[in-house]
C-alpha cells in the first residue's frame, strides 16, 4: 500500500477577499459616520489594498470594516499585513497586502514542530512554497493535522490534496 499524504498551504481565497472588499464598500458608503470622510478601499494590484480617508482614525475605522468581512467570508486575518496610516497630501492613506504561500523560513518552522511533536513515522519535504507530509499511518497524518492547526503560527495554513 501506498503511503498517505497531504499538502500544508498557505493561500488566500481572491474571490472571497474581493466579495469581502465590496461588502466593506458598501457599508462604508451606507454608513452615517463615512459620510463626508471620504473613505474608500480598494485594490492596489493582485495582492494589495488602500484605505484612504481624511483622518487616521477613519482609515483604521474602514480597516475594521475591511477585517470584520474577511471573518465572515473565512478568511484568516493573519494573511493580511498591514501598514501604519501615512499622511499623503490632505488625505491618510493605510496599504495592505495579502501573503500567498509559505517561506522556506516558515516551512521550516513547521516541519520542525513535525519532526520534534509528531509521529516518528511521518516524513516532511518542502516542496517550493508548500510543504508535503507523507505517513504510512493515516492516524498519523490526522496527528499532525491536529499538531499543525494549535501550533501558534503568525501565517494562516489549509490542508490540500489529502490522500
Amino acid at each position: 500500500m501506498a503511503d498517505s499524504s497531504f499538502d500544508i498551504v498557505s493561500k488566500f481565497d481572491r474571490q472571497e477577499a474581493d466579495n469581502a472588499l465590496n461588502q466593506a464598500i458598501k457599508e462604508i458608503n451606507q454608513r452615517y459616520d463615512f459620510k463626508g470622510t471620504g473613505a474608500t478601499i480598494e485594490w492596489k494590484g493582485e495582492q494589495g489594498i488602500e484605505i484612504t480617508a481624511n483622518a487616521d482614525e477613519r482609515a483604521l475605522a474602514v480597516l475594521e470594516v475591511f477585517k470584520e468581512k474577511l471573518v465572515k467570508r473565512g478568511i484568516s486575518l493573519k494573511a493580511l499585513e498591514t501598514d501604519e496610516p501615512r499622511q499623503s497630501g490632505k488625505e491618510t492613506k493605510l496599504n495592505g497586502t495579502f501573503s500567498d504561500g509559505i517561506t522556506t523560513e516558515q516551512a521550516k518552522k513547521v516541519s520542525k514542530i513535525i519532526r520534534d511533536e509528531g509521529p516518528k513515522g511521518a516524513k516532511v519535504q518542502i516542496q517550493g512554497d508548500e510543504l508535503r507530509v507523507t505517513s504510512k499511518k493515516r492516524d498519523d497524518l490526522q496527528e499532525i493535522i491536529a499538531l499543525v492547526k494549535a501550533a501558534d503560527l503568525d501565517f494562516p495554513v489549509q490542508f490540500t490534496n489529502y490522500r
